[in-house]
């Protein structure tokens, strides 16, 4: 046998072992309800490709156990349990758990109806992490407080305006209603929970976790092959195999629901075909390697060097480079480099990747020198970059003059911008430190320079351009503080038709990354996942505080966002440090609308960096509240494991 026949052998031989393997499923599928419990998934807003022990909307409740129906309004997932409707937040199947909200509180304290938080205690139980509250309504005046109730707040019961209670223990007051409800405890870590933050906690939920035994039947019958599912008619679980429906696990060890001990019989005769087949096409296969292996030794070897001299081989490196942009940036040699910075003397900074040094081209143009880390990574940022950056030429997008690929010795050349990056301007004791380096009205031109720029990348080249890691740090200031996007390492390229993209691992920086590049569940990774990084760092630059502070897992998706949207919806003044105009206020206050908008969770709730621009330079009049947004941010450790 040749050796270049061994490639296409091997992938006939793949080919006929799948027709093998799935040939019997095909022939003997008579129970429809195997394909229909693993095709059709629910799927609802955030929550996408749910299956057991959950039905609802085109997946048949037989699919499901009883007490999970699921329905699907508005793009919001909604279970009933107990006659009480919850907002289904987030669905866990690894740790049975799920997150719901009170459908009936949600954005409100004063429901028009009142019942307490119950539960099915054979389905449900409440997580470690949720606690109960007591809410009390319409209720005599209290002069003064106990230790058993906190701030009142008001509400409207029975057509008039009521003194109602939040309580934390035992209560001992005449109200007409009492009624229990559950939060998570981490919700009031601070001190103890006030009327204030009340809303904000009813409407994070609460966690709930299915009972094991539902998953356990339902694993086996998985591992055997089969689909879950429900009898009504038995009131049991049912695993729903290929040829027919078996109380627990398939492939015709047990007697199934309406099954004959033929179709087991007929269905062990086929798989110890397949066992038959199989086992000779794999002896076949290793003849044939030995075989090639022993007549092609020595072609082999000098085809592995061959191939690995190609990757290695900078000249088509450098060709590859220069084929991936329409527009090839100069190239330097090492020593031209190292001449240019004085041999890497003025250090202006290091990042993840290397460092980056001061330089000088031969017409004293001033530059930044950017000195890959050959120990680090595989190459792929630096094409990236280079690839991405070359096809670029805006105002708002840092200019690429050259590179260099040398050996080992990977360098990228860019202008040089004297006022550095935007994080030093940002994050300081306070906004009067900001107000004292930049101001208001810079601040906002900012803002609407890196919109453009991030428009531009997603609009304006031949390709669409992802950037993955907008953040203050990867955009430059030059020295009239216009801004430039900056580090293209994490950039993903695809076509203007379409922006949904493929990705493997999550891609950025933590408090920067959109819930759907971490986690599939919140929808799919497109363009939108800038616009998400792009909002938190615009509420950042309003806020002067960071997402991540010294590794804690607190951050200000939970806590800037919230409490400008709650002062929003309240219309109260924001209270920022500072004298401001009214012309001040009215930037603060449409760069905190864009913010709130780029950071919804719903990617397709998002505005196009077009939008963005659209709602910065227009009127606060004319903006809308945006909705709250469920604000989910990954445990560090999560984070720094599933990204690059």
């Amino acid at each position: 046998m040749h050796p270049h026949l061994f490639p296409t052998s091997f992938l006939i031989f793949l080919f006929m072992f799948f027709i093998l393997i799935h040939a019997p499923r095909s022939v003997c599928a008579n129970d429809d309800r195997f394909t229909i419990c693993g095709d059709k998934l629910f799927g609802c807003g955030n929550l996408t490709d749910i299956s057991y022990p959950f039905s609802g909307e085109n997946r048949p409740e037989y699919c499901g156990h009883p007490g999970f129906n699921l329905s699907c309004q508005e793009n919001v997932t909604r279970l009933t349990i107990q006659s009480i409707t919850y907002r289904v937040l987030r669905i866990d199947n690894t740790t049975h758990t799920l997150t719901v909200a009170r459908d009936d509180f949600w954005n409100t304290i004063c429901p028009i109806n009142l019942y307490n938080t119950t539960l099915d205690p054979n389905l449900f139980s409440y997580t470690s992490n949720s606690v109960n509250l007591t809410l009390l309504y319409d209720c005599p005046f209290i002069s003064g407080q106990t230790q058993s109730l906190q701030k009142q707040f008001s509400c409207t019961v029975n057509g008039t305006n009521s003194t109602n209670y939040l309580g934390t223990s035992s209560i001992d007051v005449s109200c007409s209603n009492t009624i229990i409800v559950y939060v998570f405890s981490d919700v009031f870590s601070s001190g103890t929970p006030t009327s204030q933050n009340i809303g904000e906690a009813l409407d994070g939920g609460f966690g709930l976790q299915w009972e094991a035994n539902i998953d356990t039947t339902c694993t086996q019958c998985v591992q055997s092959g089969g689909r879950c599912g429900y009898d009504s008619n038995s009131n049991s679980f049912t695993c729903y195999c290929a040829d027919q429906a078996y109380t627990s696990v398939c492939n015709g060890t047990q007697r199934g629901t309406g099954s004959s001990s033929a179709a087991g019989e007929k269905l062990t005769v086929r798989v110890k075909l397949i066992i038959g087949v199989v086992s000779g096409g794999i002896s076949i296969l290793l003849m044939s390697v030995i075989i090639c292996y022993t007549r092609s030794k020595t072609s082999s070897y000098r085809s592995i060097i061959f191939w690995r001299k190609q990757i290695n081989d900078n000249r088509n490196f450098e060709a590859f480079i220069r084929n991936y942009g329409s527009l090839s940036p100069k190239q330097y040699s090492y020593s031209e480099v190292k001449k240019m910075t004085n041999a890497f003397k003025d250090k202006l900074g290091q990042g993840g990747y290397g460092c980056v040094y001061r330089g000088k081209l031969i017409d004293n143009r001033p530059v930044a020198v950017k000195l890959l880390d050959a120990s680090k990574g595989n190459g792929e940022d630096f094409i990236n970059e280079v690839a991405s950056i070359s096809r670029t030429s805006h105002v708002n997008v840092v200019t690429l003059l050259g590179f260099c690929i040398e050996r080992s010795k990977r360098a990228l050349i860019y202008e040089f911008m004297s006022n550095g990056s935007l994080e030093k301007f940002i994050y300081g004791e306070g906004l009067s430190k900001i107000n004292g380096h930049l101001g208001w009205e810079k601040l906002y031109q900012i803002s609407i320079g890196i919109a453009r720029g991030l428009e531009y990348l997603h609009r304006g080249c031949s390709q669409r351009i992802l950037h993955f890691d907008i953040k203050p740090h990867n955009i430059l200031l030059d020295e009239d503080f216009c801004p430039k996007i900056s580090d293209f390492g994490l950039a993903k390229l695809c076509t203007q038709k379409e922006s949904i993209i493929s990705t493997l691992e999550a891609r950025g920086t933590i408090g920067y990354i959109a819930p759907e590049v971490f986690s599939r569940n919140f929808g799919r990774v497109s363009h939108k996942s800038d616009v998400y990084s792009y909002g938190m760092m615009t509420l950042e630059i309003v806020g002067g505080r960071k997402n991540v502070d010294n590794g804690e897992s607190h951050t200000s998706q939970i806590y800037f966002p919230h409490w400008v949207y709650k002062r929003l919806e309240l219309d109260e003044e924001l209270g920022f440090q500072g004298d401001m105009a009214e012309e001040e206020n009215e930037m603060a206050r449409k760069m905190i609308f864009v913010g709130l908008w780029c950071i919804q969770t719903d990617p397709s709730q998002r505005p196009s960096m077009s939008k963005v621009l659209e709602m910065l330079e227009g009127s606060v009049e004319a903006l809308e509240i945006p909705p709250r947004p469920y604000l989910y941010s990954p445990s560090r450790s999560e984070a720094e494991s599933s990204t690059t």
